[in-house]
């Protein structure tokens, strides 16, 4: 596996990056954190989280004591999902497989926090119409494009805007999962909120055209998130339910920075967050995707949105926030917002997946390895558990020069 070319890499160990915080009731040691990664590993049919490889996969990524994990997304329910090979956590054969993964974190005295996903009308609709299921979203005839339309007419599954009963049940899902996370023994939560997903879709006016109090105006948009948290807290205590946002993104054609409003409606569910916290009934941290990346499909610089910044988010929030968006190889921002401001985490992503040992290489200034984005997706251990580690990739790496 090649080193990354035409990178120089800047040891950050005497910089804000390693020094511990407090998330809830987790005691970080360093603010280097694994960013949810979607790999499609898990078992088909059930969704069950593979039960040979995501032990390993989350245990080498954990090696460094006090480190904080997210887990790639997961699915709160059948009805939430559509991806074969996504894990859930809905079914006890699924808890128990994240209790094997959850030990083995634990196990390096490190943390790890489910990620809770709902797709929407993200999903495939042939899927689901095999699985007996609907194709939602906030609103009918709202689709993420042509492609997706078509499949949905093919299929006989047309894009369905979920009923004020229907959004209940998505309520409790995630509260059920919630709890079977805790089960599990995770550290806590994500709500996963971003990134064009079912809570993004309410978020968004541009696939948000209801006319009930989950839309129309901020606040109604924002009031289905809003309600997910509020409900996942009481269940499980507000310490460990955190929250995912991407302000400026535009994978699943969400309006991204277009949409002139799209800052006043970030601000108000943020703000509704930071009101919950300052009556100690907020959530553990925000997670935030930069405007560096607005879809994760471009490569690192590309597709980057330079005419806003998430600086509004901290000027709101008080806790601690997770930002990220293509540090790994631009550690001089890392570093510049890590020192700007003392609550601050930097979530990596990619190259947490090339780099098992990232922890290590950003504390020392080492070379990182390249990823393979082809292998992201497959259903192998190829590409999931078989990146080198430092020592053994710079064997690897005179061997090639010689």
């Amino acid at each position: 596996m090649p080193f990354v070319k035409d990178f120089k890499p800047v040891p950050l160990k005497e910089s804000n990056l390693f020094k511990p915080l407090t998330i809830g009731e987790t005691l970080v040691q360093h603010r280097v954190v694994m960013c949810p990664l979607t790999r499609l590993r898990a078992h088909s049919p059930g969704n069950v989280p593979n039960k040979e490889w995501a032990h390993q996969y989350y245990g080498q990524r954990s090696q460094a004591p006090g480190t904080m994990l997210f887990t790639e997304g997961t699915f709160i329910s059948p009805q939430a999902g559509g991806y074969d090979n996504a894990p859930g956590i809905w079914s006890q054969e699924q808890v128990a497989e994240w209790k094997n993964i959850v030990t083995k974190v634990h196990d390096n005295k490190s943390f790890l926090w489910v990620q809770l996903w709902a797709l929407g009308r993200a999903a495939p609709p042939a899927n689901l119409k095999r699985d007996g299921l609907r194709y939602d979203s906030a609103s009918e005839g709202q689709y993420e494009n042509e492609e997706s339309k078509s499949e949905a007419e093919k299929s006989g599954n047309l894009l369905h805007g979920i009923t004020k009963m229907e959004i209940k049940q998505y309520i409790s899902d995630y509260v059920q999962a919630s709890k079977n996370a805790i089960e599990a023994g995770a550290d806590g939560v994500e709500i996963h909120s971003a990134n064009g997903y079912l809570l993004n879709q309410f978020l968004d006016p541009i696939s948000n055209k209801r006319n009930d109090e989950y839309g129309g105006s901020i606040e109604n948009r924002a009031r289905f998130t809003l309600e997910v948290f509020d409900a996942i807290a009481d269940a499980i205590g507000h310490d460990k339910v955190g929250i995912r946002f991407s302000p400026y993104g535009t994978f699943g054609t969400m309006s991204g920075g277009a949409e002139p409003l799209i800052i006043a409606q970030y601000a108000y569910v943020i703000g509704e967050l930071e009101r919950r916290a300052q009556s100690k009934k907020g959530p553990a941290y925000l997670h935030v995707v930069e405007p560096r990346v607005t879809t994760p499909r471009m490569s690192e610089g590309e597709g980057w949105y330079k005419d806003g910044t998430n600086d509004f988010v901290c000027s709101i929030w008080k806790g601690p926030l997770v930002r990220a968006g293509n540090y790994a190889l631009d550690p001089k921002a890392a570093l510049a917002d890590v020192q700007n401001d003392d609550r601050t985490l930097i979530g990596y992503g990619r190259l947490f997946i090339a780099n098992p040992d990232l922890v290590s290489r950003l504390e020392n200034g080492l070379p990182l390895n390249a990823y393979d984005r082809d292998t992201f997706y497959v259903w192998s251990d190829k590409g999931y558990i078989d990146y080198p580690m430092y020592k053994e990739a710079t064997k690897l790496e005179a061997t090639k020069a010689e």
